[in-house]
């Protein structure tokens, strides 16, 4: 509505009208609130996608974590029954290159006792041949490291184990003065009487004072090399001259020393009995949880599935109380004129190269007293299938299976 004189009427606002302005501020407010929850969209999908990286890369890191302890734990059964100083790379080269030979191809003794390591290592992870085929190098590479550090780990255990244990033993039975210390080992090897009456070659009478002197001033035709059975090898610790193979491998501290390795040092203190009674194996598995449910660890024997005492686990055991018995504060293959390289060899091969039929079912012999004393009497999964047939219940199965058939048949 006009006035007179051309003077406009004052535009009143609508109060429920936004200005221009008012309006522009409203859309700018929508649009920072827009983009404030549009960042806040994409940051919670950027934390959401970093925390699934990041649980891929914790589960990644388990599972590599997992591998390398499950190749180091097997890798401890190495040292202990299959070789105590040939490289597990050794062993694979030496069969791989037998195979490349022709099969009538003459080997040399050494290459024999390779070939039956490989063996020996594939039956005690039967996995390798297979896991190595699909790995690369660097792969391949570092699960024999591991498996290296396993190795060397456990018998840096067992070495541990036997140094306090082997002093224990020999002051029970023997009562020295002074005692062995089972700390020090200093005070061991020739310079201990007691230490010294076992090391000593087994030829030897180590109560003659001569003997004792020449052995300790290393004289000519009294020094101690690899090249004699000492004489705690032998049962009661004493050899018979007119027969070297009579209680060879079968004295009290070796068989203490085997059972405390492979089936607790608890087991060691009984090594009198004939393994009547007792199954350590069926006993170790009813014992899995105690009364209590707490969970009993199994020993060395049962984690490596091992039911027979073999050659290389008694020459390992050998060569472990050697040392033990020895004044060498740390392990190596060479103790001045002895060699624990070519001991072990030794006895591997006294085993495993029975000149003929005779020596072998001594030797066939032998293994089974050492099973029997470490394992017990269980012989069930060593029965043929005749000896089997021929027990009463499956005779009466076969009686009452041939009762059926007679009456079938009668008219």
């Amino acid at each position: 509505m006009s006035y007179a004189g051309g003077i406009s009427e004052p535009h009143i606002q609508d109060p429920g009208r936004a200005t221009p302005i008012e309006d522009q501020g409203n859309d700018h407010s929508q649009q920072s609130q827009a983009a404030a929850a549009s960042l806040q969209a994409r940051q919670k999908q950027r934390i959401a996608q970093l925390e699934e990286k990041l649980m891929a890369l914790e589960s990644g890191h388990t599972g590599k974590e997992k591998q390398m302890n499950y190749f180091v734990a097997q890798g401890r059964a190495i040292r202990r029954i299959v070789t105590l100083f040939e490289t597990i790379e050794d062993l694979i080269t030496k069969n791989d290159q037998r195979h490349e030979v022709e099969d009538d191809a003459e080997s040399t003794l050494d290459e024999d006792r390779l070939q039956v390591g490989y063996i020996a290592l594939t039956n005690a992870l039967p996995w390798l041949p297979t896991r190595a085929a699909e790995m690369d190098y660097d792969e391949y590479s570092h699960m024999l490291k591991l498996l290296r550090q396993g190795a060397n780990s456990a018998r840096g255990d067992d070495t541990s184990k036997l140094k306090s244990l082997v002093a224990e033993w020999i002051n029970h039975e023997f009562k020295p003065n002074p005692l062995v210390d089972t700390d020090d080992k200093h005070t061991r090897g020739f310079t201990n009487d007691a230490c010294g009456k076992l090391l000593c070659p087994a030829k030897f009478d180590w109560n003659n004072p001569l003997v004792r002197a020449g052995i300790r001033d290393r004289s000519d035709g009294h020094i101690v090399t690899d090249l004699s059975f000492p004489a705690f090898l032998y049962d009661k610790y004493t050899a018979n001259p007119n027969d070297l193979e009579d209680g060879l491998f079968k004295s009290k501290l070796l068989l203490q020393a085997y059972k405390a390795i492979f089936t607790s040092p608890s087991s060691a203190k009984d090594v009198e009995r004939d393994g009547d009674g007792i199954d350590v194996i069926q006993n170790n598995k009813r014992a899995k949880k105690s009364a209590f449910e707490i969970r009993v660890k199994k020993h060395v024997a049962q984690i490596i599935k091992m039911r027979k005492v073999t050659p290389r686990s008694i020459a390992y055991i050998a060569c472990q109380v050697q040392f033990a018995l020895s004044s060498v504060t740390s392990w190596r293959s060479i103790d001045g004129d002895f060699d624990y390289e070519q001991f072990w060899r030794i006895i591997v091969d006294f085993f495993e190269k029975a000149p003929g039929q005779i020596t072998q079912r001594r030797v066939d012999a032998l293994l089974k007293w050492w099973t029997r004393k470490v394992f017990g009497r269980n012989n069930h999964d060593d029965l043929t299938s005749t000896a089997k047939a021929s027990m009463s219940v499956n005779a009466l199965a076969r009686q009452r299976e041939q009762r059926d058939d007679a009456a079938f048949d009668s008219p």
